[in-house]
C-alpha cells in the first residue's frame, strides 16, 4: 500500500510557497480554512488572508472584486458549497468577465464521512463544467495537488480545482510533471482503457493489477483536467482497445462518463460503461462504507471492465 497523503494539507502548503514568490497572491475562505487548509497561508500572510465567514456567495463576488484589481485571488470552501450555493455568482461574476479567480474546493464527492447527504457534492462537475471558459481540475494524489495548483497560478482565467476529504495513496513520483489539458498514462493496455479521475484512479490501478491476473490487458488513462478534455488520449484509447471504462466520484449525469461519450460519439464510438453514482444521493457513513455501497470501488471497476469487454466482443 502506497503511504497516504492529504490533498488538503498540500493545497495549504503550496498556496503558502506561491504567496512567497507571488505577492499579489491573496486567499479567501468561508470559515473553514481549518478543513481547507488555508490557514497555513493565513498564519504566514495575515494582511493578504480574508475570511469572509459562512457566506459564499460574498467570498465569490470578492475574489473577483480582487481579480479585477489585479490580484490573483485563490477562494477555497467545500465543494457543496461553490459552486453549489453560490452558482449565480461564479457565473456572473467570475465566468462571465473571464477573471482571473482560482477557485480551490476540498471535501468532493461522497468521501467526507458522516457528514450525510447534505455535505456531499455530486453535481459540481457537473454544474461548473457547464461554465464557459473554466479549466477544471480533479487530481490524483498530493503530487499531483500540488503540480496543478502551481498551474493555475501559471495561467491567467478561472480555474476550479476539487480536492476530496480523506488522504489518498501516491500514484506519481516527485518526477512527476503534469501537463494542463493532458491525460497521464498511469499504465498500458490493449483490451480495455480504464479513465478515471481523482479518488478513483488509485482505484483503477488496483482493477488492473487484478484483471491482468485474469488475462485482460488494462489501459489506465487519469484524466485530471476535465475541462477542456484531453480528446486525443481518449480517441487513441477508443480506436486501440475498442472499449472503455470511466471512473469518478460523481454523479454519472454530467461528470467525465459526459464528456468521454461526447467525445467518442463524435469521433470514435465504442462501447462504453460508467462507474459513478447512478441517479441518487448517498446516504450517510464512512467514506470506505459509501464508496462501496455506491459502487466507487476497484470491485465496481473490474466488474464494469467485464461488462464492457463482453459488449466489445
Amino acid at each position: 500500500m502506497s503511504e497516504l497523503v492529504s490533498l488538503r494539507e498540500t493545497y495549504g502548503k503550496t498556496l503558502v510557497e506561491l504567496g512567497r514568490g507571488n505577492p499579489d497572491i491573496v486567499v479567501l475562505d468561508a470559515d473553514l480554512s481549518k478543513s481547507t487548509m488555508t490557514h497555513f497561508f493565513a498564519s504566514e500572510f495575515p494582511g493578504r488572508f480574508f475570511d469572509c465567514g459562512i457566506a459564499e456567495q460574498n467570498m465569490v463576488g470578492i475574489a473577483a472584486g480582487l481579480a479585477a484589481s489585479g490580484k490573483m485571488p485563490f477562494a477555497s470552501t467545500f465543494a457543496v458549497f461553490v459552486p453549489g450555493r453560490c452558482f449565480d455568482q461564479v457565473r456572473m461574476s467570475v465566468a462571465q468577465p473571464g477573471f482571473n479567480v482560482k477557485l480551490v474546493v476540498t471535501h468532493g464527492g461522497i468521501s467526507v464521512g458522516e457528514d450525510g447527504t447534505s455535505h456531499q457534492s455530486i453535481e459540481d462537475l457537473a454544474l461548473i463544467g457547464a461554465l464557459p471558459g473554466f479549466t477544471v481540475i480533479v487530481p490524483a494524489d498530493a503530487v499531483e495537488t500540488a503540480r496543478a495548483v502551481k498551474a493555475a497560478a501559471s495561467c491567467c482565467g478561472p480555474f476550479y480545482i476539487r480536492l476530496g476529504r480523506p488522504k489518498l495513496p501516491l500514484v506519481f513520483g516527485e518526477d512527476y510533471h503534469f501537463r494542463l489539458g493532458k491525460a497521464a498514462t498511469m499504465k498500458q493496455g490493449q483490451d480495455v482503457t480504464v479513465i478515471a479521475i481523482g479518488i478513483m484512479v488509485s482505484a483503477a490501478l488496483e482493477a488492473a493489477d487484478r484483471l491482468e491476473q485474469q488475462g485482460i490487458d488494462c489501459r489506465v488513462l487519469n484524466m485530471s483536467t476535465l475541462k477542456p478534455i484531453d480528446e486525443g488520449a481518449i480517441i487513441k484509447a477508443a480506436r486501440e482497445t475498442g472499449a472503455i471504462v470511466t471512473a469518478e466520484e460523481h454523479l454519472e449525469h454530467g461528470g467525465l462518463g459526459s464528456e468521454v461519450a461526447r467525445v467518442t460519439a463524435r469521433h470514435q464510438p465504442v462501447p462504453l460503461e460508467f462507474v459513478a453514482i447512478k441517479d441518487t444521493y448517498a446516504r450517510s457513513g464512512k467514506d470506505s462504507e459509501l464508496l462501496k455501497k455506491y459502487g466507487l470501488t476497484a470491485d465496481g471497476i473490474e466488474a464494469a471492465v467485464r461488462s464492457v469487454i463482453v459488449r466489445k466482443k
